[in-house]
């Protein structure tokens, strides 16, 4: 995946603030998934086999299928910032040709006005 960030770009624009948004985002999840993972490990460690009955051991298959949640929804951000990250770099070589297609253009109407 292309690393295109705004501190690479003078005015970043809305798709590498988008980018860069989603990135610190995917971060957050993937820490508040890890968090949880060790919090149910020590609840699981820590908790007697028999406590971990009724609502304890619902809340604790809850905590497992949230933390799956969480990490597909890091997954699933990843996906898309590589999507975004894509189309910024095509957005930007389109830029460059456009610009020596206008660059082009200038030079031949300078020289046919001569």
């Amino acid at each position: 995946m292309s690393q295109t960030s705004s501190s690479a770009t003078p005015a970043a624009t809305p798709l590498v603030r988008a980018l860069d948004q989603n990135e610190a985002v995917k971060e957050t999840v993937e820490q508040s998934a890890n968090e949880l993972l060790v919090i149910n490990a020590v609840l699981k460690q820590e908790l007697p086999n028999e406590v971990q009955e009724g609502e304890v051991a619902q809340a604790l298959r809850k905590t497992d299928e949230l933390e799956t949640r969480i990490h597909e929804s890091a997954e699933d951000l990843a996906q898309v910032n590589q999507v975004l990250a894509q189309e910024i770099d095509e957005r930007a070589d389109l830029e460059r040709e456009l610009a020596r297609t206008k660059a082009e253009l200038a030079r031949t109407k300078s020289e046919t006005a001569d």
